[in-house]
Order: C-alpha cells, then structure tokens, then sequence
C-alpha cells in the first residue's frame, strides 16, 4: 500500500471523528466525551499531514 492511497483513508478518519465530536456537541452529550473527541481528530490530523506531505515527497521522486 502507498502512502498515495492512505491519504483518503486518513482524510476520512479526520472526518469521522469530526463529524462524532459534533453530533455529541449538539445533542447535548457529555463534554468530556467532546473534549476527548477533538483530542482524537487533533491527532489524527496531525497524522494526515505527514501522510500527504510524504506521499507529495515520494510523487515528486524524494524516494
């Protein structure tokens, strides 16, 4: 698997837990739970960077 293909992969879990961490903010869940979700997609996004930055790389012929 290249990191070209993690990119969506990676996207769509940024989106999943955004779209987790709102819908517990707008039913009126748990703060905490909202607190820890945001924690994830902070993370997560982190993650999705250095994917896209490394397969940018390894398209440009870094690697």
């Amino acid at each position: 698997m290249t990191f070209s293909a993690l990119v969506p992969v990676a996207i769509g879990a940024v989106a999943v837990v955004l779209i987790l961490g709102l819908v517990n903010m707008l039913r009126g869940g748990s703060p905490g739970t909202s607190q820890k979700l945001m924690r994830w997609r902070v993370g997560l996004q982190f993650v999705a960077i250095i994917i896209i930055v490394i397969a940018i790389w390894l398209k440009a012929g870094g690697g």
